[in-house]
């Protein structure tokens, strides 16, 4: 499997990271496009840098790239998971304006029709964040903000993380172990 991770530059980088790691730990094939502000939220957010990011990825692409693999249909992917995507970049997908590379193989990604799941990161949602977000559910396009499950009563923020993480993976029918599972008695 190989799938292309963009994140953006909404707060929240840290899902973007424990999506990385846990794509890494299950051999996922990645490719990751990381926005301006992301490295910006990066610093202000984590304890990380952008080389410790770079080294859970299969190969990295600058977002001002637009001659990279990832803008081609013809560079083959199972889908692609912007994580966190700003409200910016939930835009420019809908209205198909590919001024960046993660908006770019945003639109490669539907257009080849595969799987696109953007956490939508801000609240509360304005109107015009709705209509953009329904205009890209109406095509098929997944719209999975960080809402996080209590049933499994977490502990930490990685366990609230972890959730959103694996509800992601699930989209792709990738098999984890990153949250409990909902079992009645």
């Amino acid at each position: 499997m190989r799938l292309v991770v963009g994140i953006t530059g909404s707060t929240g980088i840290i899902y973007g990271i424990k999506m990385l790691e846990a794509l890494k730990r299950l051999k996922i094939e990645t490719h990751l496009i990381i926005s301006e502000w992301a490295k910006k939220c990066l610093v202000l957010e984590t304890k990380f840098d952008l080389k410790y990011v770079k080294s859970l990825v299969d190969s990295y692409s600058d977002d001002s790239n637009m001659a990279a693999s990832v803008s081609s249909g013809t560079y083959k992917t199972d889908g692609m998971v912007v994580i966190p995507c700003s409200m910016k970049t939930l835009s420019a997908i809908a209205n198909g304006y590919d001024e960046t590379l993660v908006a770019r193989a945003a639109g490669v990604t539907i257009k080849e029709s595969r799987k696109l799941v953007l956490v939508t990161r801000e609240t509360p949602f304005s109107s015009i964040h709705l209509e953009n977000m329904l205009k890209l559910a109406r095509i098929g396009v997944t719209i999975l903000p960080p809402i996080p499950g209590f049933y499994n009563k977490p502990k930490t923020i990685d366990d609230l993380v972890n959730h959103t993480v694996g509800k992601c993976l699930d989209q792709f029918n990738i098999e984890h172990n990153l949250f409990k599972r909902w079992k009645t008695t």
